[in-house]
């Protein structure tokens, strides 16, 4: 269950207090904490919500490790970013490495950025972990049903968003198949210039695409076999309804969210 190398999209079946909460409680909490993670400008802030979180993946059953290793496909970009600001924010020099200067208003500043994409990837991945696919669509169509009044597409956008979260870790595991067949034959992705680590990509993304779109029209046939018609007349095994523990999780997030912005704003 926890072996898989790819963690984005997916789902674990587990029975925990996280896993039995309503999926839009679970989408609710996930969108104010985004904007939350936004709003707050302090260390004090990030310690809160940072300790918040690792009490829901707690009340999850999750393994740390496990949650942990979505950050994986995302090292790049944080090194990245803190090296940038490093590197090139205008502040008093720290250490001179020639033209390069590092700035230690930079490190602060490099290193609030990547502890708050870290907390955005952590909230983001406990939604996916503890909500089934099924259920992501339910929420999603259900936080979206107002709309329907005025023609809006809910259910179609909830399901292409959720077979689209549903293929990424597909996708990159295929992926990840395609490389090491390729490297096995002798193709090297990481010696030479730019241009030659582009081109040679391009046996790795053609097959990828080849696989991607017959993926999708496997998945059309499987739908029209099943005389998919969308959400015209479509039953549900589980109604979703809203419990105590729902208005308890969401209150507490609420709670936890305001103190964060509370103390961001006194510290500021």
């Amino acid at each position: 269950m926890f072996g898989k190398s790819v963690v984005i999209g997916q789902y674990v079946p587990l029975d925990s207090a996280m896993h039995r909460l309503d999926p839009r409680s679970k989408i609710f909490f996930v969108a104010l904490g985004i904007v939350t993670l936004f709003l707050v400008q302090s260390w004090l802030s990030f310690a809160l919500l940072g300790g918040f979180f690792v009490l829901l993946v707690l009340l999850a059953h999750l393994p740390f490790q496990y949650v942990l290793k979505s950050l994986r496909p995302l090292w790049v970009l944080l090194a990245l970013t803190l090296c940038l600001h490093v590197f090139f924010t205008p502040d008093d020099a720290l250490v001179l490495f020639g033209f390069l200067r590092v700035s230690l208003g930079g490190l602060f500043k490099g290193l609030f950025i990547v502890a708050r994409l870290v907390l955005l990837v952590v909230a983001t991945t406990l939604l996916t972990l503890t909500t089934s696919p099924i259920e992501l669509t339910d929420g999603i169509e259900g936080l979206l049903s107002p709309l329907k009044r005025w023609g809006f597409p809910a259910h179609e956008l909830a399901m292409m968003m959720t077979i689209a979260l549903r293929f990424i870790p597909t996708l990159l595991e295929e992926a990840d198949r395609i490389m090491k067949a390729q490297m096995a034959r002798g193709i090297d992705f990481e010696s030479g210039g730019f241009m030659k680590r582009i081109r040679g990509l391009i046996p790795l993304l053609v097959p990828l695409f080849v696989s991607a779109f017959r993926r999708a029209e496997d998945l059309a046939v499987a739908m029209e076999s099943r005389c998919y018609r969308g959400g015209i007349g479509r039953t549900r095994l589980r109604m979703l309804r809203f419990e105590r523990r729902d208005y308890a999780f969401l209150s507490l997030s609420l709670l936890v969210f305001v103190l964060s912005l509370s103390l961001s704003w006194l510290t500021w």
